[in-house]
């Protein structure tokens, strides 16, 4: 149940309104973003809402118990603040979302009527809309460690310990030729043996993509030519001579973690718990029912 101010029930039981949506959205990045459905600039609590930004609401959709409630925020491209290359990049995604109602010829008279964070954004070419859920989906997320042969740790956090700034797990390169959306040769890495970087991240530190990041699928080397494919194409096409820096991955098997890193002390995975094939094993005339170590 929500409490509203005295002055605001008031102007809500005079019959006729001023009343006006705002959405106050904070990003991944720390940018807090300001928009209503008014015609001019509402400010309130230090943030600048942005009229007429192409944001349209739908009704709020809810219901009893625990299920999560949701909204979408249907708009056009039209703000400078919200780019086609952002919402592809991710730079939205789980953001936190307060949705405001409030009266715009006084702004002090609002209400805060939910929080959530955006969850699908579904674009088109010159439109989009973001839902937006409820805090009920935090409900719906596994919480605690996964009992798992590989580890959950990520590589670099405190429990894994290894610092990826040194020169070992650290390079910097630069794009020689592109040969694919997402694979191309690099140059300053002829150092490191093949295979090192793949599961890493990459950040750009040049060029169109600078200073976003991308995921490595594959490193490998041949004939001291290195090809470097990511998981995903940047959002803009990569072109030779941008520049990046190079991180070591890790595909979180303990042999790794002991041959790669010498870090099995921080191991945080269970190699040695026995497999699905282990629930259908039958016995069979060629032996492997000794009592054996599996």
């Amino acid at each position: 149940m929500k409490s509203l101010s005295p002055a605001l029930q008031a102007h809500l039981d005079d019959g006729t309104t001023t009343l006006a949506w705002c959405w106050k959205i904070t990003r991944s990045d720390g940018e807090v973003l300001g928009f209503t459905d008014h015609d001019r600039v509402l400010s309130f609590g230090g943030t600048d809402f942005e009229p007429e930004s192409g944001f349209t609401a739908s009704e709020i959709r809810g219901g009893a118990g625990l299920a999560v409630d949701s909204q979408d925020a249907e708009g056009v491209l039209t703000s400078d603040r919200i780019t086609e290359t952002d919402i592809i990049d991710g730079r939205w995604d789980n953001a936190l979302v307060e949705v405001w109602r409030v009266n715009w010829r006084a702004t002090g008279q609002r209400v805060l009527l939910r929080r959530g964070s955006i969850g699908e954004m579904r674009r088109g070419r010159v439109a989009f809309v973001a839902e937006i859920r409820s805090m009920a989906h935090v409900l719906g997320q596994t919480v605690g460690r996964v009992y798992q042969g590989t580890c959950d740790a990520a590589l670099g956090d405190g429990r894994c310990g290894i610092d990826l700034n040194g020169p070992t797990y650290t390079g910097t390169g630069a794009v020689v030729d592109p040969i694919r959306d997402r694979s191309f040769t690099a140059s300053g890495l002829g150092a490191f043996a093949g295979g090192w970087f793949a599961f890493g991240f990459l950040e750009w530190t040049g060029g169109a993509n600078a200073g976003r990041a991308a995921e490595i699928m594959l490193h490998e080397k041949a004939s001291g030519v290195v090809t470097i494919t990511l998981l995903e194409a940047p959002v803009r096409p990569i072109a030779g001579g941008e520049g990046f820096t190079i991180r070591a991955g890790c595909d979180k098997r303990s042999a790794t973690c002991a041959a790669k890193f010498s870090n099995i002390v921080n191991f945080r995975g269970f190699p040695h718990i026995p497999g699905q094939d282990t629930v259908i094993r039958y016995a069979s005339a060629d032996g492997g029912h000794e009592g054996a170590v599996l």
